[in-house]
């Protein structure tokens, strides 16, 4: 998919908060965040959570400041670079660690962390039905993710997109938990108008649009026409047996 070259240009990376997470996209990563956050729950000591398309290091860096021991995986060494900088000034580089490496070929053994979260991912895979299931892989207990949506407003301007976007109806999410044998604990559906609608407004004016929005989103038709979707699935208690590693020599562009 042609994302996955766009989201490697080097002034992708260091354009990607300003452009997406500033005026009123403020309010998308203000409900990100929520919704990782409602998902992860208190964040216990010694918590072991890695991030897969981690970026610049939005959710690595909040979650290592909740207490959480984590690692953020990303394929592009620039994005990396910007999530590398966001901890150090947060003061949290040495509770955070940055690898470059291929989603597809995670380079961790299995059951390696309690919780693995990839937001913003999916969206950019032509098969994902392989990629969760090496998500479920390397976790003990959870996995959570974010989808578009294909009954959203999004259809109508998807393909425009620099990136593109792979959407999804919830029938083709269940049939992925299925098959990564995940079972579907918590979902939230949001945004009834898409994402680029309010990248496009200064933050004031963007507000009373998302009160409508929300207030819309919680009723039956708000709810199923929203754009994007939140999962919090678990993984089955002794899937692994005894675990095993993973050769980190044979993850394609881990290093």
């Amino acid at each position: 998919m042609k994302g996955q070259d766009w989201y490697q240009a080097d002034e992708v990376a260091e354009e990607y908060e300003d452009v997406r997470f500033s005026g009123g996209g403020e309010l998308i990563d203000q409900r990100e965040k929520e919704a990782v956050l409602s998902a992860l729950g208190p964040i216990e000591e010694g918590h072991r959570v890695l991030e897969v398309a981690c970026g610049t290091g939005r959710f690595t860096t909040m979650l290592a400041d909740q207490g959480a021991h984590i690692v953020g995986i990303d394929i592009s060494r620039e994005m990396l670079e910007q999530g590398r900088q966001k901890a150090a000034e947060a003061g949290l580089s040495d509770t955070v660690e940055f690898v470059r490496g291929d989603a597809s070929r995670l380079p961790f053994p299995d059951d390696h962390f309690d919780t693995v979260v990839a937001m913003r991912f999916f969206h950019l895979m032509d098969d994902p039905a392989p990629f969760l299931a090496e998500l479920c892989r390397v976790s003990a207990d959870q996995v959570f993710f974010d989808t578009f949506n294909s009954r959203s407003l999004r259809t109508l301007y998807t393909w425009l997109l620099p990136m593109g976007s792979r959407l999804y109806s919830e029938r083709q999410v269940a049939a992925m938990l299925s098959e990564a044998d995940l079972t579907l604990s918590g979902e939230e559906h949001d945004f009834v108008l898409p994402y680029g609608f309010y990248r496009e407004l200064p933050g004031p004016v963007a507000k009373p649009f998302r009160a409508l929005d929300e207030l819309v989103g919680n009723t039956i038709p708000g709810d199923y026409v929203a754009s994007v979707s939140y999962w919090n699935a678990r993984v089955p208690a002794g899937k692994n047996g005894s675990g095993g590693s993973v050769d980190s020599e044979n993850n394609a562009g881990a290093e």
